[in-house]
C-alpha cells in the first residue's frame, strides 16, 4: 500500500481524487464520516460521495472527550449545563470549523440541554487546543489521543466521553448520556472507499484483508488505548451507517441554522 496524503477542503480533496480515479488501479480513500454525512449539507462538492465512491468497510470509530479548562467551575456534565444556563454565551467552545465533529458535538449538546455557548471556529484542532490550554476557550469536545496528556497533567478537566460507550483508557468517566443528557452520542468514524466502478470481487478482497489486519490483537493493542475503537463490517453495513448519520447530522445542522452554499 502506498500512502498519499491529500489534505484540505474538509477532507473533500482526498476523497475527490479517489472518486475520479480509474478503478483498475484500486485506489482507496480512508475518509472520515463528514465527507458523506456533513459536507453534502453545507457546500457543493466536486464529486457525488453517494454515487462516485463505493463503501468497502468501516475502519474504526474515534473516542471524543468532553473537557473544560480547570478555571471553569464545573466538575460534572450537569454542573457544566447549570453554569452554561446561568451564564449564556459566556463559555466559549471551540471547533475545527463549522461542520467538524467538535462543532457537531457542541451544537448537539446545546440543543439537547437548552444551553447557549459561543462557538469559536479554528483551522484545525491543534490551534484550538493551543487556545484551550491557557483558557481563551473553555469547552472542547475532541479526539481522545490529543487530550490524554493534558488530562493526565491536569491541564484540562475531563467531564465525560462523547461516544455511546465508555473509553477503555478512562473507564471511570461516564458517557455524556450516562451523565444525564439523553440521546447524546458523538462517535465519529473512518471508512474505506474506492471508485464506484471497482469490481465487486476487488471490493470483497480489500474488505477481507483490512478486517483481518485491523482485528488482529497486535493492531488493537496499539490503537484502542489511543481512542480508536476498531469496527469493521460489510459494505452494506457502512452504507446504512452513512444513511443514518446523514439524516441525524443534517437535522442538527438545520436546527443550528447552518445552510449550504
Amino acid at each position: 500500500m502506498i500512502v498519499e496524503n491529500r489534505t484540505g477542503g474538509s477532507q473533500n480533496i482526498g476523497a475527490d481524487a479517489v472518486a475520479k480515479s480509474a478503478p483498475t488501479a484500486t485506489p482507496g480513500s480512508f475518509s472520515p464520516d463528514n465527507v458523506f454525512t456533513v459536507n453534502p449539507h453545507i457546500g457543493k462538492q466536486s464529486f457525488d460521495p453517494f454515487t462516485d465512491l463505493a463503501p468497502v468497510t468501516l475502519l474504526a470509530r474515534i473516542q471524543f472527550l468532553l473537557v473544560v479548562h480547570p478555571d471553569v467551575p464545573a466538575k460534572s456534565v450537569q454542573e457544566l449545563i447549570a453554569y452554561a444556563k446561568a451564564k449564556p454565551d459566556e463559555l466559549n467552545f471551540g471547533s475545527s470549523g463549522t461542520g467538524s465533529p467538535q462543532f457537531l458535538g457542541g451544537m448537539l449538546l446545546q440543543q439537547l440541554t437548552g444551553t447557549k455557548m459561543n462557538h469559536v471556529p479554528y483551522k484545525g484542532a491543534a490551534p484550538a487546543v493551543a487556545d484551550l490550554l491557557p483558557g481563551r476557550i473553555q469547552v472542547w469536545i475532541g479526539a481522545a489521543n490529543s487530550l490524554l496528556p493534558h488530562i493526565t497533567e491536569r491541564k484540562l478537566r475531563l467531564l465525560a466521553t462523547a461516544a455511546d460507550r465508555r473509553f477503555v483508557s478512562m473507564p471511570d468517566a461516564p458517557t455524556v448520556a450516562e451523565a444525564g443528557v439523553k440521546d447524546y452520542a458523538l462517535y465519529p468514524w473512518l471508512g474505506m472507499f474506492v471508485p464506484s466502478k471497482t469490481p465487486p470481487e476487488i471490493v470483497a478482497k480489500i474488505n477481507g484483508e483490512i478486517s483481518r489486519i485491523l482485528n488482529s490483537a497486535e493492531t488493537k493493542a496499539r490503537l484502542v488505548p489511543q481512542g480508536m475503537d476498531i469496527s469493521t463490517g460489510s459494505p452494506a453495513q457502512l452504507k446504512e451507517i452513512i444513511s443514518s448519520d446523514y439524516a441525524q447530522w443534517g437535522k442538527v445542522m438545520a436546527t443550528a441554522g447552518i445552510k449550504g452554499e
